[in-house]
């Protein structure tokens, strides 16, 4: 009889130290508030995600600052599978001049979201498998073409340059930004 007082005392005690307020914790809380989700959770014991992979990059710093703009962060760092087709910084460099400016304006959100779930497909395929495919279904609801050239696989035009597992699927580095179909 003892033990179970002893245990309603202490419920007791906790429920009141959560109910206290602290102005300075509600004004951290607040000022937090933007950046919510799982993307944001930090994880050092377990595999890196596709979204950790990008961010570690420093060849990847341009598709990191395009996922932010178009707050796609907590959408790459699902369960998966997901395969990545991640331009490098030199791929976005050959965009016409301005363009990358442009898509990152907040104005042109949905525009950059669509071009970087064409880069996403449901999946985990090696670049070896990846030969055996015609066309993959991309996140944006179109489809990319595969096409194989000598040894090199190419998606949607873009040349797949390396591949890196993820916990989460797999991210192929690819030598060009691949734009959608306008429809």
């Amino acid at each position: 009889m003892l033990s179970f007082l002893l245990l309603g005392v202490l419920f007791s005690c906790k429920n009141e130290a959560k109910t206290a307020t602290n102005p300075t914790q509600d004004n951290a809380a607040t000022e937090e508030v933007e950046k919510q989700g799982q993307a944001f959770i930090a994880d050092d014991g377990s595999t890196p995600n596709v979204l950790q992979i990008a961010i570690g990059s420093p060849d990847h710093s341009t598709l990191v600052a395009a996922v932010q703009a178009a707050e796609l962060e907590n959408a790459l760092v699902n369960a998966g599978p997901l395969m990545v087709f991640a331009p490098t910084n030199e791929a976005f460099a050959a965009l016409p001049e301005g363009t990358v400016d442009d898509l990152l304006k907040p104005e042109n959100k949905d525009a950059l979201a669509n071009i970087l779930k064409y880069h996403v497909t449901p999946g985990n395929y090696s670049k070896e498998f990846l030969k055996k495919f015609k066309k993959l279904g991309q996140a944006n609801d179109q489809n990319v073409t595969v096409e194989v050239v000598g040894e090199d696989v190419m998606v949607g035009g873009a040349k797949i340059l390396a591949s890196v597992p993820a916990g989460n699927g797999i991210v192929h580095v690819v030598d060009k930004v691949m734009l959608p179909t306008t429809e």
